[in-house]
């Protein structure tokens, strides 16, 4: 009864079958594996205390930033430069925006240094100059920002003097000296101009370390695939149901075969005419001649002395 499944047109459904489960099983528990280890890398980060309570450490020290030692304090003395405004910026349900300095170190290289939050609009607004001469400044560590960070813009086009991203990878078009791929923020709030004192940016979390929408994306993806694998699975059983009901209908007689040689239901087979189909059809013309024929049986059958007596 299922031997239709050894022909050409099952073998193609069977591979795709074949092929098709398998890789939604793994795309299913790679997206498991993503959200495990989100919870994981959560569970480990409440676990340890908080970053900016530890010692703080010379800045090259604690480079490149992982989710180790992103929120560490880090030490750099330097003398500050280029200043930049980072508008977008949100804080405590308020819009506003950082002010942004390059420390260029000893070493030659530069670190973005947030020195605050002030509210409003970066266009035309008056912000504290940066301390003079060389300083050493203590601030969370943070990883440079990327297209999926929260407030940046990369879409470009903002007035001189303004950034939306605040990366080395941003920051290497705008000034002409090497800059670390990482920036810190002052924990202590530094005089304000003319929106006031300026507030403290607080440190983020690494990435990939919360139990965020992007977590639980990964949980949903899951259940998609493995729902994929099903559907696949069972829409093969319902196609060899319902072939295997037409190959057991076709062999009961209750369903004529297809494909095979004859006349009409009910007729002779391979179109052969029976004795009846053989004879001529009458037309008008065979009407009359048979009505001749049976006058002139009707004459030859009487008797002579009919005849003469009529």
């Amino acid at each position: 009864m299922y031997r239709f499944l050894l022909t050409p047109r099952w073998w193609g459904i069977n591979l795709f079958v074949v092929l098709a489960i398998p890789f939604c099983v793994f795309m299913g528990t790679w997206q498991l594996g993503r959200f495990e280890d989100r919870v994981q890398s959560h569970e480990q980060a409440e676990k340890q205390p908080d970053p900016s309570t530890r010692a703080a450490k010379p800045l090259d020290e604690l480079l490149p930033v992982d989710k180790v030692t992103s929120g560490r304090p880090a030490m750099a003395t330097g003398t500050y430069g280029d200043q930049f405004l980072v508008p977008g910026r949100e804080l405590d349900d308020r819009q506003g925006f950082y002010v942004l300095n390059l420390l260029r170190t000893e070493g030659g290289k530069a670190l973005p240094v947030v020195r605050g939050w002030l509210p409003g609009t970066a266009s035309g607004a008056r912000v504290p100059a940066a301390p003079q001469g060389v300083v050493t400044v203590t601030g969370d560590l943070q990883a440079s920002e990327n297209i999926h960070s929260d407030g940046v813009d990369a879409r470009g086009g903002l007035p001189e003097g303004q950034l939306g991203m605040i990366s080395a990878a941003a920051l290497v078009n705008l000034v002409d000296y090497d800059v670390y791929d990482a920036w810190v923020t002052l924990p202590e709030a530094e005089a304000g101009g003319t929106g006031g004192a300026m507030k403290p940016v607080p440190a983020a979390a690494p990435a990939g370390t919360g139990l965020d929408l992007k977590a639980f994306q990964n949980l949903g993806y899951t259940g998609e695939w493995f729902v994929f694998a099903g559907f696949v699975l069972f829409m093969w059983f319902r196609l060899v149901r319902r072939e295997a009901e037409a190959v057991r209908d076709v062999a009961l007689g209750l369903v004529p075969e297809a494909g095979l040689a004859g006349g009409p239901a009910g007729g002779p087979a391979g179109g052969e005419a029976g004795p009846e189909d053989s004879r001529p059809e009458a037309g008008p013309e065979g009407a009359g001649a048979s009505e001749g024929e049976a006058a002139a049986q009707d004459l030859a059958g009487k008797t002579p002395e009919t005849t003469q007596g009529s």
